[in-house]
């Protein structure tokens, strides 16, 4: 049944001869320094009795807190994650014996100034029975880096439209449609590839006091994708 003049007429989703469409994709990709680097802390204790496995391991997190504060401003953020004690049963013999206790607190830091990165998790691996994992580098999720990016994905995509026009001997009349990959039926959009992030860990302790690491801060990648739709006059084929 043909449709009548108040109802509305299905979208053409090839434009029409009047009104060519072009449909193109805009892409982008960028290279930046990090603005975070994340360590991961590891506080453990070992002892034949629970509270004095208790005590250590409340000392030894105390300490290595104070320690991260210590760097003030360099530290953006300090979080506590999980903590355990658990006991150790002996392998042999009847009933549950316990053989030792075992505890463990895991932080987490969050630095911005990567001079102050190397000689903190140096210091920080230097402790009793502590592990000091990563720097993992990355970008705040609201760096001016990703809108730069999505920027710059439009732009392509507004040249690449053009010089189909231009090929055409026409040019672009109007934008019809922008659209993030995946934005139309709302699928999780997978994350771009990318080198993974580099990862290290230290156990303390040494005998004398280690020379801070040289960390060099490991370069991040951005990337944007855009659909997008343009009608263009109609060309002289």
């Amino acid at each position: 049944m043909a449709p009548t003049a108040e109802e509305p007429r299905p979208a053409v989703p090839y434009g029409t001869p009047e009104s060519p469409r072009i449909a193109v994709r805009g892409e982008a990709h960028l290279e930046v320094d990090p603005e975070i680097a994340r360590i991961g802390i590891t506080v453990s204790a070992r002892g034949t009795d629970r509270r004095e496995a208790l005590a250590d391991l409340t000392r030894r997190n105390a300490t290595a807190m104070d320690l991260v504060k210590s760097y003030g401003d360099a530290v953006e953020r300090l979080e506590t994650g999980a903590f355990s004690i658990s006991p150790e049963l002996t392998k042999h013999g009847r009933g549950e014996r316990v053989r030792a206790y075992h505890g463990r607190v895991h932080l987490t830091a969050e630095l911005t100034d990567f001079t102050a990165l190397g000689e903190l998790t140096t210091r920080l691996a230097d402790l009793d029975l502590t592990r000091v994992d990563g720097p993992w580098w990355a970008l705040r999720p609201d760096s001016p880096s990703h809108r730069q990016a999505r920027q710059q994905a439009v732009r392509e995509a507004v040249q690449r439209a053009r010089e189909y026009a231009e090929a055409l001997g026409t040019t672009l009349a109007a934008l019809v449609e922008l659209a993030d990959i995946g934005a139309e039926n709302a699928q999780a959009y997978p994350a771009a590839p990318g080198r993974a992030m580099r990862s290290m860990s230290f156990a303390g302790s040494t005998p004398e006091e280690a020379a801070p690491l040289d960390l060099e801060p490991e370069r991040q990648h951005v990337y944007a994708q855009v659909n997008a739709r343009f009608t263009m006059a109609p060309p002289e084929l």
